[in-house]
C-alpha cells in the first residue's frame, strides 16, 4: 500500500510503499492485550514483602500448657491470628515477568502498526532532524502537523537536537526504531514514523 510522506513543515515529500504483511495485517486485539500485559509485568519491581510466622519478632516458647488451663490451645505467640503475628500467604519478593513466544510478540507489533494505519493515525515523516534544539520551534511544527499526543519513531539513532527539543513537550515520546514497542504505540494517539524507521521495522518484522 502507498502512503504519503511529509516533512516537519507539513509539506508533501513524496510517497512510500508500505509492506502489507507489516502494516496491513489483521488487528488481533487478543495479542495486543497479551503483549501489553507481558511488557507491564516485566516492569514490575516485585519488591513487595510481608513477614511470615517464622520472621516476625516473638518468643518461640509455647504460651501456656496444652491442657488444663481452660483456654484454647496455642503453640506460638507469632501465630497469624494473634496480634503482631505473621501474615499467611502474603506477597514475597519475586519476578513478575513471564514468557511470551517470539512469534506472538512479532504478530502483536504488526497488529499495533496495522491498527494505526487502519485508523488513519499513521504519519510518515521524511526525517526527524533539527538544526537547533529549540523546543518552541518544534512545538510550532507539531501544531502545523496536528500532533498533540504522539509517538515518534526515528531511525537507528534519534537526532540529538530533535530529542532535546521534544523532551519538554508533554504527551510526545521519541524512540529509535529498535525501541518501537506495542505498549508505547497504543498509549499514544498518533504514530509518526520516519522513512528510515519504516525500513527498519519492515526488515525486523518481515
Amino acid at each position: 500500500m502507498k502512503s504519503k510522506v511529509i516533512g516537519l513543515d507539513n509539506k508533501a515529500a513524496g510517497d512510500i510503499e508500505l509492506a502489507d504483511e507489516v502494516f496491513g495485517t489483521e488487528v488481533r486485539r487478543d495479542l495486543l492485550a497479551r503483549m501489553v500485559n507481558y511488557q507491564l509485568a516485566k516492569r514490575r519491581s516485585g519488591t513487595h514483602k510481608t513477614k511470615g510466622m517464622n520472621e516476625v519478632q516473638g518468643s518461640t516458647a509455647k504460651p501456656w500448657r496444652q491442657k488444663g488451663s481452660g483456654r484454647a490451645r496455642a503453640g506460638s505467640v507469632r501465630a497469624p491470628h494473634w496480634r503482631g503475628g505473621g501474615v499467611v500467604f502474603g506477597p514475597v519478593v519475586r519476578n513478575h515477568a513471564h514468557k511470551l513466544p517470539k512469534k506472538v510478540r512479532s504478530l502483536a507489533l504488526k497488529s499495533a502498526l496495522s491498527s494505526k494505519q487502519a485508523e488513519g493515525k499513521l504519519i510518515i515523516l521524511k526525517d526527524a532532524t533539527l538544526s537547533d534544539a529549540k523546543t518552541k520551534a518544534l512545538k510550532e511544527m507539531f501544531q502545523t502537523l496536528g500532533l498533540s499526543n504522539a509517538l515518534i519513531v526515528a531511525g537507528n539513532e534519534v537526532d540529538g537536537n530533535f530529542e532535546r527539543a521534544a523532551r519538554n513537550i508533554p504527551n510526545i515520546d521519541v524512540l529509535p526504531s529498535a525501541g518501537a514497542n506495542v505498549y508505547d504505540i497504543l498509549r499514544r494517539d498518533v504514530l509518526v514514523l520516519t522513512t528510515e524507521a519504516v525500513e527498519a521495522l519492515e526488515a525486523r518484522l518481515k
